[in-house]
């Protein structure tokens, strides 16, 4: 972890306890370091009685859209994250494939139902001649008044791995933006929904600014 994060702001999240869902299909251990870092108590969960009762979420992922959507229905998780956000306002932060299933469908291994808590649709890449995988640092453009970027430069880099993108940008919330090839939703954030399509926990300090920033949200 990038040292740049000063330890002394760490006390001030060391109350929280971030409840990581885990459905089978994510790096859960980067993202619950980098919550470490900052002084978080995470605990990495897939019983969905305390998931819907969690009042921080971080929806983390890795894999196929249908397939994740899948696993979460079987287990239960879908209707108690629906539940947790909806009715409990609890704070959710879907990253990389966990942003994408926030949105109300993805394409990727035929059309499936997401968990409608962004709109949008989730596609492949389209444009000609572009690299896909999308992988590496790349500059994400963010709204200003965003609670997700304070403090973060405009443009900043953070870090990507994937092939598929929320491509939309309808209704309301604030929306970040990234270039690959053409340009699609990086980040997203409304009342108490966040997504990233990057892995802040690989993005160094820009990352840990984003994580300290949704704690604090």
């Amino acid at each position: 972890m990038d040292a740049a994060i000063p330890g002394a702001l760490t006390a001030m999240y060391s109350a929280y306890s971030v409840t990581i869902v885990d459905y089978g299909m994510g790096n859960l251990w980067s993202v619950a370091n980098a919550l470490r870092f900052l002084g978080c108590e995470p605990r990495m969960c897939g019983d969905p009685q305390q998931v819907c009762t969690a009042p921080v979420l971080v929806l983390p992922g890795v894999g196929s859209f249908r397939r994740a959507m899948q696993a979460l229905d079987s287990r239960g998780l879908s209707d108690a994250l629906r539940e947790a956000v909806q009715k409990r306002d609890a704070k959710l932060l879907g990253i990389c494939l966990g942003m994408q299933l926030l949105a109300e469908r993805g394409s990727e291994d035929g059309v499936s139902a997401g968990l409608g808590l962004v709109p949008g649709q989730v596609d492949r890449f389209e444009a000609a001649g572009i690299k896909v995988p999308h992988v590496g640092f790349n500059s994400v453009h963010h709204s200003p008044g965003s609670r997700l970027f304070a403090g973060v430069d405009n443009p900043a880099d953070f870090y990507f791995v994937h092939s598929f993108r929320l491509s939309e940008r309808s209704g309301p919330g604030l929306y970040a933006r990234t270039i690959h090839g053409e340009e699609f939703v990086s980040a997203y954030e409304h009342g108490n929904v966040f997504g990233t399509q990057f892995h802040p926990e690989k993005s160094q300090t820009n990352g840990l600014r984003l994580l300290r920033n949704f704690l604090a949200a």
